[in-house]
């Protein structure tokens, strides 16, 4: 949400310019990377089966889908370019809004971001889930996750 929290892993760092070395590294990711990569944004104790790696895997293949990753990456980028208008629409919106966050996030560090976005977003509920969980609440809890999103949804 906001460039100036936001922690890009290293892979993607390197792939967010679509220059030349983003394009031949596309090509050499292979799953054994894809699975360190993906891991590291996951807490220790809620990683991903094997199966569930290779899914994740499988489908970025599919179609090719991997030799894409540096254009798809340019979101980090356009977070810059566009901060004012995007971050703009969470604080300016009379929608209700919602995070469900975990704490161990290192894309979006705790409590740097959590303390930007309740200071920023004022018409906002957040929920922070157990000390355990990282960037992919809704894979890593689940449970803890639709608690959270149905007491909102049924808070009005």
């Amino acid at each position: 949400l906001f460039p100036e929290t936001h922690h890009p892993r290293l892979l993607q760092t390197l792939l967010k310019d679509s220059s030349i070395l983003a394009t031949f590294l596309t090509r050499l990711i292979n799953f054994l990377i894809f699975q360190k990569g993906v891991g590291e944004v996951f807490g220790p104790y809620t990683q991903p089966t094997d199966a569930e790696f290779w899914d994740m895997w499988t489908s970025l293949r599919h179609n090719d889908g991997n030799l894409v990753l540096d254009s798809i990456l340019q979101y980090i980028n356009q977070r810059f370019q566009h901060r004012d208008r995007w971050v703009g629409a969470l604080t300016s919106t009379h929608a209700p809004l919602h995070l469900i966050y975990g704490p161990l996030d290192p894309v979006n560090p705790h409590p740097q971001f959590i303390r930007l976005y309740m200071h920023l977003v004022k018409r906002s509920t957040v929920t922070i889930l157990d000390d355990h969980i990282s960037h992919y609440p809704q894979l890593e809890d689940p449970t803890g996750f639709l608690k959270a999103y149905f007491n909102f949804i049924h808070s009005f």
